[in-house]
This record gives structure tokens, sequence and C-alpha cells, in this order.
């Protein structure tokens, strides 16, 4: 009996140790993940994005994303994975006369977003990513314009160009004109969560930090296929905030005045739930 009880002893022992080495190699995995967190895609040939750690921005050390595809007075990024981990601070860098920076996701990864994701400027956001967006209990905006998150497929332009992230091209020299429609070609969009917490305070930009947040009289969307407001927070202030999905096929037409930007949702088509 003594044998046949340590035996079950070693084997709950040994069961532990595995589910231990399971949790270790799942830690390992992601901590590997998150060291390739931004990586361009190459998409964009000599224009690709770069990355530059360790910049002053607004007082503190932030990863400054620089390079892209210059389009009139739009910018164009392009990566294969993006995330923000919990303690980073990333920015788009701003140049001179551009007021739309349009980043697109290509690689089949949800975005973490865990920490802040800005814009050393005063240029609107649009982020795409089909396959998915978190927004972490620590996540925040720094966007002086506007924002738009989106799991849609593609943004189309007046001029009835794309900016792709299911079949990404290297932008067309006459994308100059602003965004006017979000394309959902899947079936079943892919959804966003937003657990970014409401706290109260400021911030070193000098924003208050309410969960996600623009600038003042600005826009921040949320479009995908279902939105899950998790204990999150959303705020613009004598803006605008607006959330919706698809779920079915459909585009979406996105309103453009300067940094005030509201949605078209077309008929007939089923939306999907907002909670």
């Amino acid at each position: 009996m003594a044998i046949c009880g340590n035996r079950n002893w070693l084997s709950g022992l040994l069961g532990v140790f595995s589910i231990i080495g399971v949790i270790a190699h799942i830690i390992f995995c992601c901590e590997n993940h998150t060291l390739a967190q931004i990586t361009p895609d190459g998409t964009l040939g000599n224009n690709s994005s770069t990355r530059t750690p360790n910049v002053n921005i607004k007082g503190l050390p932030a990863d400054r994303i620089d390079g892209g595809a210059t389009r009139g007075a739009n910018l164009f990024h392009s990566f294969g994975e993006f995330n923000v981990e919990k303690s980073q601070r990333v920015y788009f860098a701003n140049p001179t006369g551009i007021k739309n920076i349009l980043t697109r996701v290509t690689g089949s990864n949800v975005s973490n977003i865990l920490g802040t994701l800005g814009v050393d400027g005063g240029a609107n956001l649009f982020f795409i990513n089909p396959n998915g967006i978190l927004f972490g209990n620590n996540a925040r905006l720094d966007v002086a314009g506007s924002f738009v998150g989106t799991t849609a497929n593609s943004f189309v332009f007046g001029n009835g160009l794309e900016f792709s992230a299911t079949n990404p091209q290297n932008p067309s020299p006459l994308l100059t004109v602003n965004p006017s429609a979000l394309v959902f070609n899947q079936i079943t969009a892919a959804p966003i969560q937003n657990n970014s917490v409401a706290l109260a305070g400021f911030s070193k930009s000098g924003f208050n930090a309410f969960g996600l947040r623009v600038a003042d009289g600005q826009s921040l969307l949320l479009v995908g296929g279902n939105i899950s407001m998790d204990g999150g927070g959303l705020n613009a202030f004598g803006g605008r905030v607006e959330l919706g999905g698809l779920a079915s096929a459909g585009t979406v037409g996105l309103n453009v005045d300067g940094n005030n930007l509201s949605l078209s949702f077309p008929q007939g088509v089923q939306r999907a739930d907002v909670s």
C-alpha cells in the first residue's frame, strides 16, 4: 500500500511539473512573441516603416515609428505584427503636412494594445487589423487628432482606390484623398475588445487618463465585428464616440471632415453586437 501510495504521489507530482512546464512554455513563447511585437512586413518597399527605440517624447522614453509611404497629406504604414506591451509607449512620427496616418496589419494575429499608442503630432490615426484588436486594462491613446480602430479588410478612398490589409499592395500614388469607407469581406468580422479601465488623473502628455481618449473635440471610432466594452472607457469630450460592427460582409461609410469623423452603416446588412 505504501508503494502504491508513493507511486500515486509521484504520479501527481509529475503531473504538477508537467503543468508547470506547459505554463513556462506558454510564458516563454509569449515573451518571445513580444520581442517581435512591431514588425514591418516589407510591402512598402523602400518606404518600409521603422521603429526607433528610446526616443524622448513628451518627457518620457518611447518607441517612435518612422518611415512609411507618403501620398499627399496621407502617411501609410504596414506591419506583419503590431503589439504594444503594458509598460511600452509607441508613437507614430508626424512629418510636416501629414494629416492622416493609416496603419495596417497584414499578418494573422490579433493586435494587443496593452500600453500607450500615440501620434507625435496632430494627425488622425487609422489602425486596421482584420484579425482583431484588444485594448488591455492599461491601454491608453495619446492622439491629438481623431482615432479609428477597425477590423475591416481595407480602407477605400474617395477615388475608389484601396489600402488593404488582406491583399497588401504598395499604396498607389493617387491615394492622396481622405479615406471614405471601410470594406468588410469576411463573413464574420473579427471583434474589438476594450478593457481599458477608466482611471482618473493626469498624464505627462496633459491628457486625462480615462481609458481610451482622444483630445477634446475629436472623434473616437471603433468599427469591427462584435464590439465588447469589458469595463473599458471611451472619451472624446466635446467630440464624437461611435461604435459599430457588421455580422456579414459589407461596406461602412466613413465621413471625414477635418478631424471630425463619423460612420454610415449600410441598409439591409446584419449588425454585430455592441456590449
